[in-house]
């Protein structure tokens, strides 16, 4: 064999060595699911919840979120990633006070951290699309688009991604960054959970099983049978699902096959390490 022959088959032993390694990524709750592992998150808090006072009327005044917060969420050494949810008020100040909190000198890992915007059908495609181009131009390391129509309303969707050039991770982009989420969240949506699967650069398909089950009258039953539709759909096409969980039902979540999990509340942390434990981390 001579020197160039052996340079070359040294090259295509490098190169398939090369491939044959996890992919290393920024946004490190995509190598979690490389490896099949489940990533664990929480709501970011309010930081002034309403009183009890205010509870009892049904007020609801304006959340509040600092850098602070983004800080103390930054610290904590459970969580993969963070859930902002704006979807019942924008507030792109939010967004930066969080972006910052998250990546002050300080922090524990890399959080991901998700927005969730109103819907396009509450305020229109237009505002929707500038919403994904000004949460992704602060920081946030994805987009949560909520009660997702129709496939032809992902299809839209996708497109702000693709408008504001996000390199959005996905089967068919392994190597992307930006998480592009699409909730399912209605009944007529549920009928389209196939085509709305199949539409291309999705990176997380979800059910809002909450709003599911009131939009089919309070049927529990019949809002978990298309949990379980729209999980069967992402695995199909190898989309990682995400879904709420609590203490009683982490470790079936994760039996189930749901590759992220979101905690809420005073028990979130212990709900995490049960899921933690439960899944292999």
């Amino acid at each position: 064999m001579n020197r160039q022959t052996t340079l070359a088959a040294a090259a295509v032993l490098v190169l398939a060595a090369c491939q044959s390694e996890p992919i290393e990524h920024e946004n490190r709750i995509i190598d979690l699911w490389a490896q099949n592992l489940t990533a664990f998150g929480v709501y970011v808090p309010n930081e002034t919840p309403p009183t009890e006072e205010q509870r009892n009327t049904g007020e609801r005044p304006p959340p509040t979120y600092t850098r602070g917060g983004g800080f103390r969420l930054a610290q904590h050494p459970l969580y993969d990633f963070v859930f902002l949810n704006l979807e019942g008020g924008f507030d792109l100040e939010a967004v930066r006070v969080i972006a910052r909190g998250l990546r002050a000198p300080g922090a524990i890992g890399r959080k991901t951290l998700l927005v969730r915007i109103p819907s396009i059908e509450s305020d229109g495609a237009l505002a929707a699309r500038q919403r994904v181009h000004d949460v992704l131009d602060l920081g946030a390391d994805g987009v949560v688009l909520p009660h997702v129509r129709s496939a032809e309303e992902a299809r839209l969707a996708m497109s702000f991604f693709a408008e504001a050039r996000a390199d959005v991770w996905s089967p068919s982009n392994p190597t992307g960054e930006i998480l592009a989420m699409i909730m399912i969240e209605d009944p007529g949506a549920l009928a389209e959970v196939e085509a709305i699967a199949d539409t291309p650069g999705i990176s997380i398909l979800a059910c809002g099983i909450g709003s599911l089950t009131r939009a089919l009258g309070g049927d529990r039953e019949a809002a978990e049978a298309g949990n379980q539709e729209i999980l069967s759909h992402a695995k199909r096409v190898g989309l990682p699902d995400m879904i709420t969980a609590n203490a009683s039902n982490v470790a079936q979540r994760i039996e189930e096959g749901f590759l992220a999990l979101l905690m809420q509340g005073p028990s979130a942390d212990e709900v995490i390490e049960i899921g933690r434990a439960a899944g292999g981390r």
